[in-house]
């Protein structure tokens, strides 16, 4: 069986994002019922360029879940380059995805993951947003405009009815580009990092190290997405401590979420942490969406598998993508 190539229109044409957004609630739901592998996020600096590499394997078993049965493998190699845009005109994060067949490890896919890392990006903060944001919620702040603030609309979009976005972002010409695609099935208001944080649910991604979220509404919920290496730091320590925080996973947040630079000081501690969105998912904690809520996301290798098998099977559905012979026949 050949391999498939699946770039960043074959990813894009083949994401069914209600698909996917159950596909990573199944995975985080697996993790938890101890249905997952994942071990630490690997991580390669590279201080003389600014960047880092990060490497990421999982596999599910999602036999057990909610809707078709299903498992899978995969490892997404991975970087944060914030000086590339404005250095090598290429995007901060790229990414490569391999999935695999667990029985046989043969390489089903090979994927563009910068694409796929939006998309379960997304998804994680709908989940999250599901759980814990109030079911009236209707309004979403966007700290940041860019292209991952178009898949945290869209995702969020499908799990609670957003009438309203404010959108703060230091970049005119991104704050335009996100009004032109979206102000046609939103009222899209551009504002101040204030007004987006005081909206029913919030969405940071921000690569900041200095927090520049110093309030947020009475009932907010808060997609923390933007902290994902250590020192980086979009809230206040104030919120934070005010709020009822779940985390992605224990390692990687204390290590390099939202919540690394207080953890590190000591102004949080285990008891500041409320719950882990697997052990939500599944039914072992209860969800809460009354008072300020936080989601520290830094992104989990469990979330690109379950994307990976969404995006691989409607792929194969549809035809989509080129096969290969990446494995040879010689035993």
């Amino acid at each position: 069986m050949n391999t498939l190539l699946l770039g960043p229109d074959d990813v894009a044409a083949s994401a069914d994002l209600p698909a996917i957004i159950d596909a990573v609630a199944g995975a985080f739901a697996a993790y938890a019922r101890g249905d997952a592998q994942m071990p630490a996020k690997s991580y390669v600096d590279l201080p003389q360029y600014d960047g880092d590499f990060r490497s990421m394997p999982a596999y599910i078993d999602a036999t057990e879940g909610p809707g078709e049965p299903w498992e899978g493998a995969g490892v997404k190699w991975v970087n944060s380059h914030p000086q590339n845009p404005e250095r090598h005109d290429l995007p901060t994060v790229m990414g490569t995805m391999v999935y695999s067949d667990p029985e046989t490890a043969l390489p089903l896919a090979i994927l563009d993951g910068t694409t796929l890392t939006r998309l379960r990006t997304g998804a994680a903060a709908a989940v999250a947003t599901d759980h814990f944001a109030r079911a009236d919620a209707d309004s979403l702040g966007l700290v940041g405009a860019g292209v991952q603030a178009h898949t945290q609309l869209e995702a969020i979009a499908e799990v609670r009815d957003i009438q309203r976005v404010v959108v703060a972002d230091l970049d005119e010409d991104t704050l335009a580009e996100f009004e032109e695609r979206y102000g046609g099935d939103f009222e899209v208001i551009r504002s101040s990092i204030d007004e987006a944080a005081a909206c029913d649910v919030v969405s940071t991604t921000t690569p900041v190290r200095e927090p520049i979220v110093h309030s947020v509404g009475p009932d907010t919920h808060v997609n923390a997405m933007g902290a994902d290496a250590e020192g980086k730091h979009e809230i206040t320590d104030e919120v934070l401590a005010g709020a009822t925080i779940v985390i992605d996973d224990y390692a990687q947040c204390t290590h390099s979420g939202e919540i690394n630079v207080p953890w590190s000081a000591g102004v949080l501690d285990d008891d500041d942490i409320y719950a882990e969105l697997g052990e939500v998912v599944a039914g072992q904690v209860e969800a809460v969406q009354d008072g300020v809520t936080v989601f520290d996301s830094t992104g989990l290798a469990i979330q690109d598998v379950a994307a990976s098998h969404v995006i691989y099977e409607a792929a194969r559905e549809t035809g989509l993508g080129t096969d290969f012979a990446l494995v040879g026949t010689e035993t």
